[in-house]
């Protein structure tokens, strides 16, 4: 049987090339270099966690939750750093799509294993603060894999539908900065999901379960959180009997990718005529 395209040598040692490309220049003028992908998260954690945990006091009935809130922010820093990258990585590669004939979802898939290097580096600055904050090690902490895997998945579908958007209308970059400012704040990172339940009056607990079904951000952040700090941080499939709800955001994250892959398949025919 003839091995599919997507699979070729020559394909893999050009991805291979273009990551180890794109992470060597992305700091390389910077004094830190290397560190600041991991610097800049760390930052980002110190704001919040003064602002809203010290002072406003998010998260004070949740155990680590200062651990918690480091975790949500790195997911979804991958989730921006993967989503954005590809967005604009056809168009910033399109000499080279004009010269080379090859499967052009490399670039995307390129950018995109960038931003999950970055984040294997903060993952285990996520591993070292849990271990100071008491957090104690367990073998269901092994399920953040799966879960990590369903956001790669998530990011690298919306990745195909922007980069592909992106080629005609440009205007899309500052749109979506808007997207993910507002989908940061609709995600639990920075406050629990359990504040949803009991601010929201009566209805508080169907707000959270709507969130986590309709945001698969949200469940994964509740999911990450659940299985490798706390089982005290609430999920969608601890909160429902029903199989095909709980497991609807996964199914949601995979349609995702599978159409985005699809969509990015059929324009990418394109490309070289219009970057």
């Amino acid at each position: 049987m003839k091995r599919l395209e997507i699979f070729s040598k020559k394909n893999w040692l050009l991805l291979k090339a273009m990551v180890s490309t794109d992470f060597k220049l992305r700091y390389k003028e910077s004094v830190l270099g290397y560190l600041w992908s991991v610097l800049k998260p760390l930052m980002l954690f110190a704001i919040m966690y003064v602002v809203f945990v010290r002072f406003m006091r998010f998260g004070a009935d949740v155990p680590h939750f200062a651990v918690a809130l480091l975790l949500g922010i790195i997911l979804w820093n991958l989730f921006n750093e993967t989503t954005t990258g590809g967005m604009l990585s056809i168009v910033g590669h399109g000499d080279l799509l004009r010269k080379i004939h090859f499967s052009k979802y490399v670039v995307v898939v390129a950018s995109s294993m960038s931003a999950l290097i970055n984040f294997g580096f903060n993952f285990i600055v996520v591993i070292v603060f849990a271990l100071i904050n008491g957090v104690k090690p367990a073998w269901s902490n092994l399920l953040i894999l799966p879960i990590v895997f369903e956001l790669y998945l998530l990011a690298l579908g919306i990745s195909f539908f922007l980069s592909a958007l992106y080629v005609d209308l440009r205007d899309l970059n500052p749109i979506w900065e808007v997207v993910t400012q507002a989908g940061f704040y609709a995600t639990p990172i920075i406050y629990p999901i359990s504040m949803i339940s009991s601010r929201a009056g009566n209805n508080g607990p169907i707000f959270a379960k709507l969130d986590l079904m309709l945001n698969p951000m949200a469940q994964i952040v509740q999911d990450a959180r659940h299985v490798l700090i706390s089982p005290a941080n609430p999920t969608l499939w601890g909160w429902t009997s029903n199989f095909f709800v709980a497991c609807w955001p996964v199914v949601f994250s995979l349609l995702i990718f599978l159409l985005g892959l699809k969509f990015f398949t059929v324009k990418s025919k394109y490309f070289a005529e219009l970057v």
